[in-house]
Protein backbone atom coordinates (compact mmCIF):
# COMPACT_ATOMS: atom_id res chain seq x y z
CA UNK A 1 0.00 0.00 0.00
CA UNK A 2 1.04 3.59 -0.56
CA UNK A 3 1.87 5.72 2.49
CA UNK A 4 2.24 9.43 3.02
CA UNK A 5 5.45 10.40 4.80
CA UNK A 6 7.37 13.48 5.85
CA UNK A 7 10.85 13.28 4.35
CA UNK A 8 14.04 15.34 4.13
CA UNK A 9 14.70 16.14 0.49
CA UNK A 10 17.55 17.77 -1.41
CA UNK A 11 15.98 19.68 -4.28
CA UNK A 12 19.10 21.46 -5.52
CA UNK A 13 22.82 21.20 -4.77
CA UNK A 14 24.03 24.00 -2.54
CA UNK A 15 20.60 24.76 -1.12
CA UNK A 16 19.19 23.97 2.36
CA UNK A 17 17.35 20.70 2.78
CA UNK A 18 13.57 20.72 2.70
CA UNK A 19 11.00 18.76 4.66
CA UNK A 20 8.25 17.58 2.33
CA UNK A 21 5.33 15.19 2.37
CA UNK A 22 6.05 12.43 -0.13
CA UNK A 23 4.40 9.19 -1.20
CA UNK A 24 6.18 5.93 -0.37
CA UNK A 25 4.87 3.03 -2.42
CA UNK A 26 4.48 -0.46 -0.98
CA UNK A 27 7.08 -3.15 -1.55
CA UNK A 28 7.53 -5.19 -4.70
CA UNK A 29 9.20 -8.56 -4.88
CA UNK A 30 12.14 -8.93 -2.45
CA UNK A 31 11.36 -5.58 -0.81
CA UNK A 32 10.05 -4.45 2.56
CA UNK A 33 8.53 -1.23 3.87
CA UNK A 34 9.84 0.13 7.15
CA UNK A 35 8.40 2.64 9.57
CA UNK A 36 11.50 4.61 10.47
CA UNK A 37 12.09 5.32 14.16
CA UNK A 38 15.45 7.12 14.03
CA UNK A 39 17.90 8.33 11.39
CA UNK A 40 21.41 9.64 11.97
CA UNK A 41 22.53 12.85 10.28
CA UNK A 42 25.79 12.06 8.49
CA UNK A 43 28.38 14.11 6.62
CA UNK A 44 27.72 11.92 3.61
CA UNK A 45 24.14 13.22 3.53
CA UNK A 46 25.59 16.72 3.61
CA UNK A 47 27.94 15.84 0.76
CA UNK A 48 24.94 14.79 -1.31
CA UNK A 49 23.39 18.23 -0.81
CA UNK A 50 26.53 19.99 -2.06
CA UNK A 51 27.22 17.70 -5.01
CA UNK A 52 30.44 16.34 -3.50
CA UNK A 53 28.63 13.01 -3.70
CA UNK A 54 26.95 13.59 -7.07
CA UNK A 55 23.61 11.90 -6.52
CA UNK A 56 21.11 13.72 -8.74
CA UNK A 57 18.34 15.69 -7.05
CA UNK A 58 15.54 15.56 -6.18
CA UNK A 59 16.88 13.15 -3.58
CA UNK A 60 15.44 11.73 -0.37
CA UNK A 61 18.33 11.80 2.09
CA UNK A 62 19.28 9.31 4.79
CA UNK A 63 21.15 6.02 4.90
CA UNK A 64 21.76 5.42 8.65
CA UNK A 65 18.44 4.43 10.23
CA UNK A 66 16.53 1.90 12.28
CA UNK A 67 12.86 1.04 12.16
CA UNK A 68 10.16 -1.61 12.19
CA UNK A 69 8.95 -3.66 9.23
CA UNK A 70 5.32 -2.83 8.43
CA UNK A 71 4.88 -4.62 5.10
CA UNK A 72 6.73 -7.32 3.15
CA UNK A 73 6.71 -7.91 -0.58
CA UNK A 74 6.36 -11.06 -2.62
CA UNK A 75 9.02 -13.69 -2.02
CA UNK A 76 10.30 -12.20 1.25
CA UNK A 77 11.00 -14.89 3.86
CA UNK A 78 13.84 -13.42 5.94
CA UNK A 79 11.69 -10.59 7.38
CA UNK A 80 8.21 -10.31 8.82
CA UNK A 81 6.05 -7.49 10.09
CA UNK A 82 7.29 -6.28 13.48
CA UNK A 83 10.95 -7.08 12.90
CA UNK A 84 13.44 -4.39 13.94
CA UNK A 85 15.92 -3.57 11.18
CA UNK A 86 18.86 -1.29 10.44
CA UNK A 87 19.42 0.10 6.95
CA UNK A 88 22.64 -0.33 5.00
CA UNK A 89 23.62 1.56 1.87
CA UNK A 90 25.73 -1.39 0.72
CA UNK A 91 23.98 -3.06 -2.19
CA UNK A 92 25.24 -6.53 -3.01
CA UNK A 93 24.36 -8.80 -5.89
CA UNK A 94 25.68 -11.93 -4.15
CA UNK A 95 27.03 -13.28 -7.43
CA UNK A 96 30.04 -11.22 -8.53
CA UNK A 97 33.61 -12.18 -7.63
CA UNK A 98 33.77 -9.69 -4.74
CA UNK A 99 30.49 -10.83 -3.17
CA UNK A 100 31.33 -14.53 -3.35
CA UNK A 101 34.71 -13.92 -1.70
CA UNK A 102 33.03 -12.18 1.22
CA UNK A 103 33.65 -8.54 0.21
CA UNK A 104 30.12 -7.17 -0.35
CA UNK A 105 31.27 -3.56 0.12
CA UNK A 106 33.16 -3.98 -3.15
CA UNK A 107 30.26 -5.52 -5.09
CA UNK A 108 30.92 -5.04 -8.79
CA UNK A 109 27.25 -4.30 -9.44
CA UNK A 110 26.64 -1.90 -6.53
CA UNK A 111 26.71 1.16 -8.75
CA UNK A 112 23.36 0.10 -10.17
CA UNK A 113 21.77 1.08 -6.85
CA UNK A 114 23.48 4.30 -5.85
CA UNK A 115 20.39 6.51 -5.87
CA UNK A 116 17.66 4.04 -6.73
CA UNK A 117 16.69 0.46 -5.82
CA UNK A 118 18.55 -2.47 -7.42
CA UNK A 119 15.95 -2.81 -10.18
CA UNK A 120 16.69 0.75 -11.31
CA UNK A 121 13.43 2.28 -10.07
CA UNK A 122 12.28 4.03 -6.88
CA UNK A 123 9.23 3.77 -4.59
CA UNK A 124 9.22 7.47 -3.68
CA UNK A 125 7.25 10.24 -5.33
CA UNK A 126 6.89 13.96 -4.70
CA UNK A 127 3.65 15.87 -4.29
CA UNK A 128 3.29 16.26 -8.06
CA UNK A 129 3.98 12.57 -8.68
CA UNK A 130 7.57 12.94 -9.92
CA UNK A 131 10.00 10.16 -8.88
CA UNK A 132 12.40 11.04 -6.06
CA UNK A 133 15.84 9.46 -5.98
CA UNK A 134 16.98 7.85 -2.72
CA UNK A 135 20.39 8.11 -1.07
CA UNK A 136 22.30 4.84 -1.32
CA UNK A 137 19.20 2.76 -2.18
CA UNK A 138 17.83 3.81 1.22
CA UNK A 139 16.25 7.27 1.50
CA UNK A 140 15.52 6.67 5.18
CA UNK A 141 15.41 10.25 6.44
CA UNK A 142 11.66 9.85 6.20
CA UNK A 143 8.76 8.44 8.18
CA UNK A 144 8.58 5.41 5.87
CA UNK A 145 10.97 3.80 3.41
CA UNK A 146 10.66 0.88 1.00
CA UNK A 147 13.92 -0.94 0.38
CA UNK A 148 15.34 -4.14 -1.05
CA UNK A 149 15.85 -6.84 1.58
CA UNK A 150 19.62 -6.80 0.96
CA UNK A 151 19.73 -3.20 2.23
CA UNK A 152 18.24 -4.20 5.60
CA UNK A 153 19.65 -6.12 8.55
CA UNK A 154 17.49 -7.65 11.28
CA UNK A 155 18.66 -6.60 14.76
CA UNK A 156 17.96 -7.20 18.44
CA UNK A 157 14.65 -5.61 19.43
CA UNK A 158 15.97 -4.66 22.89
CA UNK A 159 18.46 -2.11 21.50
CA UNK A 160 17.12 1.48 21.50
CA UNK A 161 16.34 2.53 17.95
CA UNK A 162 18.41 5.74 18.01
CA UNK A 163 21.44 3.67 19.04
CA UNK A 164 20.84 0.87 16.55
CA UNK A 165 20.53 3.39 13.71
CA UNK A 166 24.13 4.55 14.13
CA UNK A 167 25.45 1.09 13.37
CA UNK A 168 24.29 1.59 9.77
CA UNK A 169 27.14 4.01 9.07
CA UNK A 170 29.14 5.87 11.75
CA UNK A 171 29.77 2.97 14.11
CA UNK A 172 30.35 0.39 11.41
CA UNK A 173 32.68 2.71 9.51
CA UNK A 174 34.87 3.57 12.49
CA UNK A 175 34.89 0.30 14.40
CA UNK A 176 35.04 -1.74 11.20
CA UNK A 177 38.09 0.16 9.97
CA UNK A 178 39.87 -1.03 13.11
CA UNK A 179 38.54 -4.59 13.29
CA UNK A 180 38.06 -5.55 9.64
CA UNK A 181 40.35 -3.33 7.55
CA UNK A 182 43.37 -2.77 9.79
CA UNK A 183 42.91 -5.86 11.98
CA UNK A 184 44.59 -3.95 14.80
CA UNK A 185 46.69 -6.12 17.10
CA UNK A 186 46.54 -5.85 20.93
CA UNK A 187 49.26 -3.68 22.42
CA UNK A 188 49.50 -1.47 19.35
CA UNK A 189 49.88 2.30 19.16
CA UNK A 190 47.24 4.10 17.12
CA UNK A 191 46.29 7.61 16.02
CA UNK A 192 42.91 8.83 14.80
CA UNK A 193 42.84 11.98 12.67
CA UNK A 194 39.44 13.71 12.72
CA UNK A 195 37.16 13.29 15.72
CA UNK A 196 33.64 13.29 14.34
CA UNK A 197 31.15 10.48 14.68
CA UNK A 198 33.34 8.12 12.65
CA UNK A 199 36.55 9.15 14.42
CA UNK A 200 35.03 8.56 17.85
CA UNK A 201 34.08 5.07 16.76
CA UNK A 202 37.56 4.43 15.40
CA UNK A 203 38.86 5.42 18.83
CA UNK A 204 36.60 3.08 20.73
CA UNK A 205 37.33 0.38 18.17
CA UNK A 206 41.04 0.75 18.95
CA UNK A 207 40.32 0.57 22.67
CA UNK A 208 38.14 -2.53 22.31
CA UNK A 209 40.77 -4.19 20.12
CA UNK A 210 43.37 -3.67 22.87
CA UNK A 211 45.47 -0.73 21.66
CA UNK A 212 48.05 0.43 24.21
CA UNK A 213 48.04 4.07 23.08
CA UNK A 214 45.34 5.93 21.17
CA UNK A 215 46.08 9.50 20.07
CA UNK A 216 43.18 11.71 18.95
CA UNK A 217 44.07 14.48 16.49
CA UNK A 218 41.72 17.39 15.76
CA UNK A 219 41.42 21.19 15.93
CA UNK A 220 38.31 21.30 18.14
CA UNK A 221 39.01 21.20 21.90
CA UNK A 222 35.49 19.97 22.64
CA UNK A 223 35.93 17.04 20.28
CA UNK A 224 39.31 16.20 21.78
CA UNK A 225 37.73 16.18 25.23
CA UNK A 226 35.05 13.84 23.92
CA UNK A 227 37.76 11.63 22.44
CA UNK A 228 39.17 11.14 25.94
CA UNK A 229 35.73 10.04 27.11
CA UNK A 230 35.71 7.41 24.38
CA UNK A 231 39.10 6.04 25.38
CA UNK A 232 41.81 8.18 23.77
CA UNK A 233 44.94 8.16 25.93
CA UNK A 234 46.48 11.27 24.35
CA UNK A 235 45.35 14.21 22.22
CA UNK A 236 46.93 16.58 19.72
CA UNK A 237 45.32 19.90 18.85
CA UNK A 238 46.59 20.76 15.37
CA UNK A 239 46.29 24.46 16.14
CA UNK A 240 48.82 24.12 18.93
CA UNK A 241 51.60 22.31 17.05
CA UNK A 242 53.58 23.08 13.89
CA UNK A 243 53.23 19.57 12.47
CA UNK A 244 50.62 17.11 13.76
CA UNK A 245 52.42 14.06 12.36
CA UNK A 246 55.67 15.02 14.08
CA UNK A 247 53.79 15.65 17.32
CA UNK A 248 52.26 12.18 17.15
CA UNK A 249 55.61 10.55 16.37
CA UNK A 250 57.31 12.39 19.23
CA UNK A 251 54.59 11.18 21.56
CA UNK A 252 54.49 7.56 20.37
CA UNK A 253 57.71 6.85 18.51
CA UNK A 254 55.54 6.35 15.42
CA UNK A 255 52.18 4.61 15.50
CA UNK A 256 51.41 1.14 14.24
CA UNK A 257 48.04 2.23 12.86
CA UNK A 258 46.72 5.62 11.77
CA UNK A 259 43.11 6.24 10.79
CA UNK A 260 42.19 9.23 8.60
CA UNK A 261 38.53 10.09 9.26
CA UNK A 262 38.25 13.45 7.51
CA UNK A 263 38.45 12.84 3.78
CA UNK A 264 41.21 15.29 2.79
CA UNK A 265 44.50 14.67 1.02
CA UNK A 266 46.67 16.70 3.43
CA UNK A 267 45.20 14.83 6.41
CA UNK A 268 45.93 11.50 4.71
CA UNK A 269 49.53 12.67 4.35
CA UNK A 270 49.69 13.53 8.06
CA UNK A 271 48.28 10.15 9.03
CA UNK A 272 50.80 8.36 6.81
CA UNK A 273 53.73 10.41 8.14
CA UNK A 274 52.76 9.61 11.73
CA UNK A 275 53.47 5.90 11.16
CA UNK A 276 56.41 4.04 12.57
CA UNK A 277 58.22 1.41 10.51
CA UNK A 278 55.88 -1.34 9.40
CA UNK A 279 52.85 0.83 10.16
CA UNK A 280 49.50 0.94 8.37
CA UNK A 281 47.48 4.05 7.50
CA UNK A 282 43.80 3.52 6.78
CA UNK A 283 41.87 6.15 4.81
CA UNK A 284 38.31 6.16 6.10
CA UNK A 285 37.09 9.65 5.16
CA UNK A 286 35.33 10.32 1.84
CA UNK A 287 37.35 12.88 -0.10
CA UNK A 288 36.35 15.09 -3.00
CA UNK A 289 36.94 13.16 -6.28
CA UNK A 290 39.51 15.79 -7.31
CA UNK A 291 41.47 15.54 -4.05
CA UNK A 292 44.98 14.06 -4.15
CA UNK A 293 47.51 12.76 -1.64
CA UNK A 294 51.31 12.99 -1.88
CA UNK A 295 53.80 10.80 -0.06
CA UNK A 296 57.45 9.87 -0.24
CA UNK A 297 57.38 6.72 -2.35
CA UNK A 298 60.58 5.26 -0.92
CA UNK A 299 58.99 4.98 2.53
CA UNK A 300 56.64 2.29 1.24
CA UNK A 301 59.35 -0.33 0.62
CA UNK A 302 62.05 1.04 2.93
CA UNK A 303 59.79 1.22 5.99
CA UNK A 304 57.33 -1.42 4.80
CA UNK A 305 54.46 0.96 5.42
CA UNK A 306 50.97 0.30 4.11
CA UNK A 307 48.38 2.80 2.86
CA UNK A 308 44.92 1.35 2.35
CA UNK A 309 41.28 2.36 2.20
CA UNK A 310 38.23 1.29 4.17
CA UNK A 311 34.67 1.57 2.80
CA UNK A 312 32.03 1.28 5.54
CA UNK A 313 34.61 -0.49 7.68
CA UNK A 314 34.96 -3.33 5.14
CA UNK A 315 31.56 -4.40 6.39
CA UNK A 316 29.62 -7.59 5.92
CA UNK A 317 26.44 -5.94 7.21
CA UNK A 318 24.42 -9.07 7.97
CA UNK A 319 27.31 -10.39 10.07
CA UNK A 320 28.86 -7.22 11.48
CA UNK A 321 25.81 -5.19 12.54
CA UNK A 322 24.56 -7.80 15.06
CA UNK A 323 28.16 -8.36 16.20
CA UNK A 324 28.62 -4.66 16.97
CA UNK A 325 25.30 -4.47 18.81
CA UNK A 326 26.41 -7.50 20.82
CA UNK A 327 29.53 -5.59 21.90
CA UNK A 328 27.29 -2.67 22.90
CA UNK A 329 25.04 -4.91 25.00
CA UNK A 330 28.13 -6.38 26.64
CA UNK A 331 29.27 -2.89 27.65
CA UNK A 332 32.28 -2.90 25.33
CA UNK A 333 31.12 -0.15 22.95
CA UNK A 334 29.49 3.20 23.70
CA UNK A 335 26.38 3.99 21.66
CA UNK A 336 24.22 5.95 24.11
CA UNK A 337 26.99 8.53 24.47
CA UNK A 338 27.25 9.03 20.71
CA UNK A 339 23.79 10.57 20.48
CA UNK A 340 24.49 14.18 21.43
CA UNK A 341 21.10 15.53 20.43
CA UNK A 342 17.86 14.35 18.85
CA UNK A 343 15.68 16.38 16.50
CA UNK A 344 12.13 16.12 15.15
CA UNK A 345 12.09 15.94 11.36
CA UNK A 346 10.85 19.53 11.19
CA UNK A 347 14.26 20.60 12.57
CA UNK A 348 16.28 18.70 9.97
CA UNK A 349 17.91 21.88 8.62
CA UNK A 350 19.06 22.75 12.15
CA UNK A 351 20.49 19.24 12.56
CA UNK A 352 22.60 19.75 9.43
CA UNK A 353 23.74 23.19 10.62
CA UNK A 354 24.75 21.77 14.00
CA UNK A 355 26.73 19.01 12.30
CA UNK A 356 28.62 21.53 10.18
CA UNK A 357 29.34 23.57 13.32
CA UNK A 358 30.78 20.48 15.03
CA UNK A 359 28.31 20.58 17.90
CA UNK A 360 27.38 16.89 17.91
CA UNK A 361 29.08 13.54 18.08
CA UNK A 362 25.98 12.45 16.24
CA UNK A 363 22.69 14.22 15.74
CA UNK A 364 19.72 11.91 15.23
CA UNK A 365 16.31 12.63 13.76
CA UNK A 366 13.65 10.73 15.68
CA UNK A 367 10.14 9.95 14.52
CA UNK A 368 6.98 9.40 16.54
Amino acid sequence: MDRQAKAVVCREWGQPVQVETITVEGPKRDEITIKIAACGVCHSDLSATTGKIPYPPPLVLGHEAAGVVVEVGEGVTAFKEGDHVVSTFISMCGKCSQCVRGRPVLCENARKAMFNLPDGTVRTKGADGEPLNVFGACGVMAEFATMHVDNCVKVDETVPMQNAALVGCAVMTGVGAVFNTAKLEPGSRAAVFGIGGVGLNAIQGCVTAGAEMVVAVDSNPAKLAMAKEFGATHTVNINEVEDAAKAVKKMTGGVDYAFECVGAGPVVEQAYKSLGRGGTAVVVGVADPKDKTSLTTLTLPADERTLKGSWLGSARPQHDFPRILGLYKAGKLKLDELVTRTYPIEEAAQAFDDMVAGKNARGVIVFE
